[in-house]
């Protein structure tokens, strides 16, 4: 990963994915989650104070160390029962069928294969079980995916492998999973970087 992807990323995320717009998000995202979860992309813990009461256990995959520092004060305000388990949702080091949820916020863009990693969320989680995730990605307006498409190479370079203009729905829904809410809508800031998939998508 180097010296940048571990340690000076993770920070600036951790600074850039703060105010209430982002809070607002990850309050409805992660509304609904208990028993056992499975979180890709941890990251500094930013979605620590939202978890429900009713979460048992957070299994958290980040590959930046960092963020473990970065995340201790919220643990320690917030005390979710959190238990590192490793650094890449395309190999998940859990058996099949064992996590009632898997939450993904804005973690899908950075991973190399994500369709390797939608299968191994799918793996891994129980039937009935939800995958609850908010992302950015491709826009349906002609323009601003014209854009995306131009920025994603400078994208991927600047932020540890992030891609503007993944087709998020199609590729959650060619996972397998069930898509039961998607909502879409842009962000606050740049259209190019806020074209927004919030959802919940459920195995049968």
């Amino acid at each position: 990963m180097g010296f940048y992807g571990d340690q000076i990323l993770p920070r600036a995320i951790d600074l850039l994915m703060r105010g209430d717009e982002f809070a607002a998000v990850r309050a409805r995202v992660l509304a609904g989650l208990d028993g056992k979860v499975l979180e890709i992309g941890f990251g500094s813990g930013l979605n620590i104070p939202h978890y429900p009461a009713a979460v048992t256990d957070v299994l958290a995959v980040d590959p930046a160390r960092v963020g473990r520092a970065l995340a201790a004060k919220r643990l320690a305000a917030h005390p979710v029962p959190v238990e590192y388990i490793g650094p890449d949702a395309q190999m998940l080091p859990v058996d099949d069928r064992c996590v009632d949820h898997v939450l993904s916020t804005w973690t899908l863009c950075s991973i190399p294969d994500v369709n390797q990693a939608l299968a191994e969320i799918r793996r891994v989680l129980r039937p009935g079980g939800a995958f609850h995730f908010v992302e950015h990605g491709l826009a349906p307006d002609a323009k601003v995916a014209r854009m995306q498409h131009r920025l994603t190479p400078l994208q991927r370079r600047a932020a540890g492998g992030c891609h503007l203009n993944r087709p998020v729905e199609a590729q959650v829904a060619g996972s397998g999973l069930q898509l039961t809410r998607l909502d879409t809508y842009y962000m606050k800031g740049s259209r190019a970087l806020g074209y927004t998939f919030e959802g919940i998508a459920t195995k049968r």
